[in-house]
């Protein structure tokens, strides 16, 4: 491990180098791709550095209470020991966790999709719910969020919703929302003022280029309609709106949200080449299949990752088994609590694959 951070160390100062370099200045690609890895690296850095002066401390309290033979002095040597002892424990495991390797798709875009399941026009409410708490947050994080695609109910809601999202390190925050979402709470259509649970699922998928996914235009049936607006209306009279057959795997994708079908079509295609490359890599990896498997099942109530109680302003991410109760700010986007607790259990789980 320590060998790994003294590398760290090394290229860091080289990339902080590199970006004062006016040829680097110059390539705007090149510069952005330092900029993130040098902000990885800050992080590797402060901590390694915190933990040598710890360790300084750590032995130069351990000489003192070898040699000393003050009572007072000893007493404070093995306040500072103790103290350090336990900070050493702490900023290991915190260095470990950052030696962890990052998903090379964290630093991407994503692709959402919203659907509503079990509940009827609660389930289509709650979608549109989440939709509306994922913008916001997206709009905390200055992203730019696009709509893609959706089917809206007479009351608002969403049977589902497909958007883009674009913004630093967008997938590698947000990959953790994928699943089934349980929503409790007392419907606006409900006259008794009972307690109902329905449920949405979420599918957050990377964005990718031309080159990761190979796509044989022979292999493409595409359709056009008329896009729909709000209430049902149509937005254009001509048919701009753009559906997407890829016919080898059933796969179909689609995009309403621009006035021109050439537009609607690059954006189909977008989101048809993120599904292919999902596909791909779950064909790769069982346990990623698995995982998609488990993730948008039926939106059945029982199958969830988290549940939303409205009565109680309670959330509970049922994954890491954690609880907050401040509901009303995390359906308004406040996401930043339950996200970093998801991260850091992530990187706990994947640590512990590798020293298995």
């Amino acid at each position: 491990m320590f060998d790994k951070l003294e590398k760290s160390v090394e290229r860091f100062e080289e990339v902080h180098r590199l970006m004062s370099d006016p040829a680097v200045i110059a390539d705007q690609q090149r510069f952005r791709d330092l900029g993130r890895e040098l902000r990885k690296l800050e992080a590797v850095v402060k901590s390694y550095t915190r933990y040598k002066k710890t360790q300084r401390d750590f032995l130069g309290s351990k000489e003192l209470l070898d040699t000393s033979s003050d009572p007072e002095m000893k007493a404070m040597a093995q306040e500072e020991y103790d103290r350090s002892k336990i900070e050493l424990a702490k900023l290991e495991e915190e260095l470990k966790l950052l030696l962890v390797p990052e998903d090379p798709n964290d630093t991407k875009n994503f692709i959402m999709e919203i659907r509503g399941g079990t509940g009827g026009e609660e389930a289509a409410l709650f979608a549109a719910d989440l939709h509306r708490m994922y913008s916001r947050f997206a709009e905390r994080k200055g992203w730019k969020v696009e709509l893609m695609d959706w089917n809206e109910t007479g009351k608002g809601g969403f049977k589902e919703i497909v958007f883009s999202v674009s913004g630093e390190g967008a997938f590698g925050l947000m990959k953790y929302e994928s699943g089934v979402h349980r929503v409790q709470r007392v419907p606006e259509t409900e006259a008794q003022g009972r307690v109902h649970t329905s449920a949405a699922s979420v599918v957050v998928l990377p964005e990718v280029e031309d080159v990761e996914v190979d796509i044989n235009p022979a292999d493409l049936e595409f359709e056009t309609y008329r896009a729909g607006g709000k209430g049902g209306q149509n937005v254009n009279k001509v048919e701009t709106a753009v559906r997407i057959r890829h016919m080898p795997s059933g796969i179909v994708v689609a995009c309403q949200q621009e006035r021109s079908q050439f537009q609607n079509r690059e954006r189909a295609m977008k989101m048809l080449r993120a599904k292919l490359y999902e596909a791909k890599l779950n064909e790769q990896t069982a346990s990623m299949a698995a995982q998609r498997k488990s993730m948008i099942k039926s939106g059945d109530r029982s199958d969830k990752i988290r549940t939303y109680n409205f009565p109680q302003n309670r959330v509970t991410d049922h994954r890491i088994g954690l609880t907050l109760y401040n509901l009303d700010r995390v359906i308004d986007g406040d996401l930043e609590a339950l996200i970093e607790q998801l991260r850091v259990a992530d990187r706990a789980e994947k640590l512990q694959q590798q020293t298995a």
